[in-house]
């Protein structure tokens, strides 16, 4: 029997032939991340072992972008320690305030993974960079804390599920729509502790951001990974940005998937999940008045430059409605400088949006956007539970950013052809 591409990747960083799916082993890791949450939890890890060494300075990354800039005095002294460790250990990829942004758009944007990588994260939308890819999952901060030391990490090997891609999405749908499309298909736990890999001739017709999108949210269906085949586009965004060598892993013909998937992009519509499961979808004209409150852009799941410029698209000329909060977030600084180039910042601004430096902020109700008791949010983020952005009586709708920039301007959830888009 064959081996899928993730048990291909995870078989090479143990040394082995060959793996199967439930088999125990310890891989070799090619980056280890952290953010200002998590990473301070794995460094007092490592003070009671007494370990203040970290295996490889080049190999660690650590990212303070959850409470940043610091919200209050407990998020400034989460932000200290990672700096003082990042200092003490010489850590090559420390990412603060001015050259940071959201760790799981920044570091491929840095270069940091690139196909064939084995990539652990103490946060669970380290699964992102599957979308090159790589091998990449997120753990505990006691796993981060071992795999800072020993440069390696325990796994049990995923079975897999296979979602073959066919045709081309429609206007105004993208990666968000196809992911929570998904989603509502197989569930929050249809996934569960396996690989989600995409394939087909329709994975040709997604941008990368759209592939970042999707590998992003596979932790939403409860997956251990989510990955991509490393096509040409794939290969040109890995040489534009890094000069790490990069492997790439094919699945085998004879590979064992426990289920397949075909779906075809072209039947996809506009999707929102409503509270408070990413699985309660609706497409578009399934929906009706439901007024909000606040829109918000950006994320880790949709904060990049294409994101930003869909977004513009709609807004453009036109105003967000009364009383409406509309904000938005690029995901890392070259994001917000670019945007600001090409005037897309502008648009947000002169429809009425706040724009907000790179910050997970308002995702996780954080700080830059909490809700109120009763509030309904549009968002691009990626989780919609119970109290997530704010309050536990507050409504979050997850959507794509062409939505939730027409949701801005309406004033209720809508799709851009509300808009005669």
């Amino acid at each position: 029997m064959g081996m899928t591409m993730t048990q291909k990747i995870l078989a090479a960083h143990a040394g082995l032939e060959y793996v199967k799916a439930g088999e125990l082993i310890e891989a070799n890791l090619d980056l280890v991340l952290g953010n200002d949450v998590t990473a301070p939890v794995a460094i007092k890890e490592m003070d009671k072992l007494d370990k203040r060494e970290v295996f490889d300075r080049d190999k660690i990354a650590l990212v303070p972008d959850h409470f940043t800039p610091n919200k209050d005095i407990k998020s400034a002294e989460n932000c200290r320690c990672m700096r003082e460790f990042a200092m003490d250990n010489d850590i090559t990829n420390y990412f603060e305030i001015g050259e940071m942004g959201i760790e799981h758009a920044l570091l491929p944007e840095k270069g940091l993974v690139v196909a064939g990588d084995v990539v652990i994260g103490a946060d669970s939308h380290t699964c992102t960079y599957g979308a090159l890819g790589a091998f990449s999952t997120g753990v505990g901060s006691t796993d981060m804390a071992a795999g800072m030391v020993t440069g390696k990490a325990w796994f049990r090997v995923p079975s897999a599920l296979r979602f073959i891609l066919k045709g081309k999405p429609s206007k105004w749908v993208s990666g968000k729509d196809i992911i929570l499309h998904i989603i509502g298909m197989i569930g929050v736990d249809g996934a569960r502790y396996q690989s989600m890999e995409f394939i087909g001739d329709g994975v040709a017709n997604l941008t990368m951001d759209d592939r970042f999108t999707i590998a992003n949210m596979a932790i939403e269906a409860g997956a251990k990974n989510g990955i991509f085949p490393v096509d040409e586009l794939a290969i040109k965004y890995i040489k534009e940005h890094s000069t790490k060598p990069y492997t790439i892993y094919e699945a085998d013909n004879d590979a064992e998937y426990e289920k397949t998937y075909e779906i075809d992009l072209s039947s996809i519509k506009p999707t929102v999940a409503f509270p408070h499961l990413p699985e309660n979808t609706h497409t578009i004209d399934q929906i009706g008045d439901i007024d909000i409150d606040q829109v918000v852009i950006g994320s880790c799941t949709n904060g990049r430059l294409d994101d930003l410029r869909i977004a513009a698209k709609v807004l453009e000329g036109r105003k967000v409605a009364k009383g409406m909060r509309l904000i938005v977030f690029p995901a890392t600084q070259k994001i917000y400088l670019q945007a600001m180039e090409e005037g897309l910042l502008a648009t947000f601004i002169k429809a009425g949006a706040v724009v907000s430096t790179p910050t997970c902020g308002p995702c996780l109700g954080g700080h830059m956007g909490v809700l109120a008791a009763g509030e309904k949010a549009v968002s691009t983020t990626n989780r919609n539970f119970v109290g997530r952005m704010g309050h536990v009586d507050s409504e979050i709708y997850l959507a794509s950013p062409a939505v939730a920039a027409a949701s801005a301007v309406t004033g209720k959830i809508s799709g851009p052809a509300s808009l005669g888009l």
